[in-house]
């Protein structure tokens, strides 16, 4: 039977998830799971006995999320700083993690996991790959830009999440997503991850819904301007180009169409050749790191 899809929804659940489905719904929520020591502490059991509780939840609360139309859903699962941990609980993390999400993973659920990661590392990484672009003559410099590092990061076949979720009453990130939910809705919420429920899950939405119309209206705008950023680049080159070429400084203004036309175009190729090379880069280095037997 299917973990993700073990037991319905009560007839109670099943009428509020319709109505709350009424109102505009996050299509990517993402989860920091905090709390399963202090459950296991709360309920005086051992703490690989709070994090396979741990587990369990998100299974229950992936079926939420199906019920309710969520198609795609992040979690924060292991952290790098989470290696200064004990030994035994690091090995004890690693086992469980091992079981459960090879039981997601023949499920083929929507579900992301960022294991042994941190945002710094991940921006950080997308400059290094964009900066290797530039170096093997992919990209020019003026190429790099807030749409391209988007496109660089490990969430670039995923939308941004509309919602974040962290649980157990801490108010922070914890360098979770952090160039991903700039605009997104963030809810605190003090239950801990195990004792997660529906009706938490519909309290979140329902603040998201509260502030969609801001959210939307801030995402559009920062949207806009980055387009106009990206036009303002492209009509300084143009500029550029004519008064190379010896013309005036604005020139004919069907040849500065025709040039801004074909700059956006030499742009967009270069993007792509260089996404393509990055992505024969990436495979390659998972093969050498995971090398299949023979």
């Amino acid at each position: 039977m299917s973990w993700i899809r073990e037991g319905e929804l009560t007839i109670i659940e099943r009428f509020c998830a319709n109505i709350i489905k009424a109102g505009p719904m996050p299509r990517h929520v993402a989860f920091i799971m905090d709390g399963n020591r202090r459950y296991a502490q709360k309920c005086h059991v051992e703490r690989q006995q709070g994090h396979s509780q741990g587990f369990d939840k998100l299974a229950q609360t992936l079926r939420w999320c199906l019920n309710l139309g969520i198609r795609e859903v992040t979690v924060y699962a292991f952290s790098i700083e989470n290696f200064k941990r004990s030994q035994e609980e690091v090995n004890g993390l690693m086992d469980l993690a091992r079981q459960k999400f090879s039981r997601l993973l023949e499920e083929q659920c929507f579900l992301n996991v960022c294991f042994a990661y941190t945002s710094r590392h991940e921006i950080s990484n997308a400059v290094r790959e964009m900066a290797w672009g530039v170096e093997q003559g992919l990209l020019e410099p003026s190429d790099v830009s807030e749409a391209l590092l988007d496109q660089c990061l490990y969430t670039s076949n995923s939308p941004d999440p509309d919602l974040l979720i962290r649980t157990s009453g801490e108010v922070r990130l914890s360098d979770f997503l952090l160039w991903q939910t700039s605009h997104s809705c963030l809810v605190f919420q003090s239950v801990l991850w195990p004792e997660y429920s529906f009706w938490n899950l519909c309290e979140a939405i329902l603040r998201f819904q509260m502030n969609y119309s801001a959210l939307q209206k801030a995402r559009d705008s920062y949207m806009e301007e980055r387009r106009r950023q990206q036009m303002e680049r492209d009509q300084a080159y143009v500029t550029q180009k004519l008064q190379q070429e010896g013309l005036a400084t604005h020139g004919d203004s069907r040849h500065r169409r025709t040039l801004l036309q074909k700059c956006t175009a030499m742009r967009e190729q270069r993007i792509q050749g260089f996404l393509q090379a990055l992505e024969h880069k990436r495979v390659d280095f998972f093969e050498r790191l995971c090398p299949v037997s023979a």
